[in-house]
């Protein structure tokens, strides 16, 4: 009987913490980029890369609605990524927090709540992750 994870489960099943361990034996983020693609599917990993960048929207004080037309997703993906900031185990907001102090920013956008308004999704942006995406889509 295949055993499901759960809000009550996820941080001991031993699969789940398999696959933080093989995340984390990594050396680069080219080690990272070939073991998510090994694992996820593209789809699973368009879905990871656009709730980060729902997360560095949010984090700049896009609306829902901005962040949503700026980067495709769902306005409920976007309340969901805002519900995990504000209430979740903290990854969003480490991730946000180690992202402030290196200002690097690697996302397909790089607008600011206040600024520009142009859409660069197009654009390629050094990440091996998103040169997956970007071969994968062509």
């Amino acid at each position: 009987m295949k055993q499901r994870i759960t809000e009550g489960n996820w941080r001991k099943d031993p699969r789940f913490r398999a696959l933080c361990s093989a995340i984390r034996s990594c050396k680069n983020e080219e080690e990272i980029a070939d073991l998510l693609r090994d694992v996820g599917t593209l789809s699973e990993l368009q879905a990871w890369s656009e709730r980060l960048e729902v997360a560095k929207q949010l984090s700049r004080g896009f609306s829902y609605r901005q962040v949503a037309a700026n980067t495709g997703a769902s306005t409920t993906t976007v309340t969901r990524v805002a519900k995990f900031i504000e209430n979740g185990p903290g990854g969003y907001r480490r991730f946000l927090k180690s992202r402030s102090h290196h200002h690097h920013d690697s996302s397909p956008t790089s607008l600011s709540a206040h600024g520009a308004t142009g859409d660069r999704r197009g654009e390629k942006t050094g990440s091996v992750l998103q040169g997956y995406l970007d071969r994968a889509q062509k």
